[in-house]
C-alpha cells in the first residue's frame, strides 16, 4: 500500500473499482495499482456492494460500470453522491449509450469512460476528477451535445442577469468538446487559474453545479453552436 505519491509527497487518490466482471475488476485494480499517486482502497462487484464499500472506505474517486447485478451502477452513482458528496464518480462501461450518459450526468457523474480506455487514460480520468474537473470519452461527448441539441427548446427565458461573456463562452465551448482546464489554457493562451475563474464564474452565473450540467444546458438553451 502506498501512503504517499512518490514524485509529489502528497496523498495518494483514494480509489474504490466496482464492476461485475470479476477479471476485468482485478486487473484493473491491479494496474491502477502500479500507478504513482493512486491507491484502491475498496473493490466491489455489484452496485450494492460498491455503495457499502464506498460508504465504509470515503475514497475520492470511485469507477462505477453501468450494468451490474442487484443496483445498477447508476443507482450506485446516486446513492454515492448521498453518502459520500465528496467522491468522484466515473462511469468505466461498455455502454455507449446516451440514455446511460444523461443519466449518468443527472445522478452526479463527474466522469464516464468507456472500457476500451487504456489504463493511461483511465489513471488520467482518475486524476482529473480528483481535482474537481470532469472528463468524458471524446466519442460520448459528441453524442451528449447530439442528445441535448434534438431535445425540445422550452420557451425562450432568459435567466436574470445571465450575461456570459465572449471568454466564457469561448472556454464553454471548450469545456464541451472536453477539453480539461490545462488543455483550455494552452488553446486560449491564459493560465490554468484564468480558466478555473472563467468555470466557476460560468457555473455562478448559470446558478449549475458542475462542468457537464454547464454544458448540456449551454446546448440545450443554443447558448452554444456546436456543430
Amino acid at each position: 500500500m502506498k501512503t504517499e505519491s512518490a514524485t509529489t509527497g502528497a496523498e495518494p487518490i483514494r480509489v474504490v473499482v466496482v464492476d461485475d466482471q470479476e477479471l476485468f475488476r482485478r486487473g484493473l485494480t491491479m494496474l491502477l495499482g502500479v500507478e504513482d499517486g493512486i491507491e484502491v482502497v475498496g473493490e466491489a462487484g455489484d452496485g450494492a456492494e460498491g455503495i457499502e464499500v464506498a460508504t465504509t472506505s470515503a475514497p475520492d474517486v470511485v469507477l462505477l460500470d453501468v450494468r451490474m447485478p442487484k443496483r445498477t451502477g447508476l443507482e450506485a452513482c446516486r446513492a454515492i453522491k448521498e453518502a459520500v458528496p465528496s467522491a468522484k464518480i466515473v462511469m468505466l462501461t461498455m455502454s455507449d449509450e446516451e440514455a446511460d450518459l444523461y443519466e449518468a450526468v443527472k445522478g452526479g457523474a463527474a466522469g464516464y469512460l468507456l472500457k476500451d480506455s487504456s489504463i493511461e487514460e483511465v489513471a488520467q480520468a482518475v486524476r482529473v476528477v480528483a481535482e474537481g474537473q470532469s472528463l468524458i470519452s471524446p466519442s460520448m461527448a459528441v453524442k451528449l451535445i447530439d442528445e441535448f441539441k434534438q431535445m425540445s427548446r422550452p420557451e425562450r427565458e432568459q435567466v436574470p442577469g445571465l450575461k456570459l461573456t465572449d471568454r466564457e463562452l469561448e472556454v464553454l465551448r471548450l469545456v464541451a468538446r472536453g477539453l480539461n482546464n490545462r488543455e483550455i489554457a494552452k488553446q486560449l493562451f491564459i493560465s490554468e487559474n484564468t480558466v478555473k475563474n472563467h468555470v466557476r464564474n460560468i457555473l455562478e452565473k448559470l446558478q449549475l453545479h458542475s462542468r457537464m450540467e454547464a454544458v448540456i444546458y449551454a446546448v440545450r438553451e443554443k447558448l452554444l453552436d456546436i456543430s
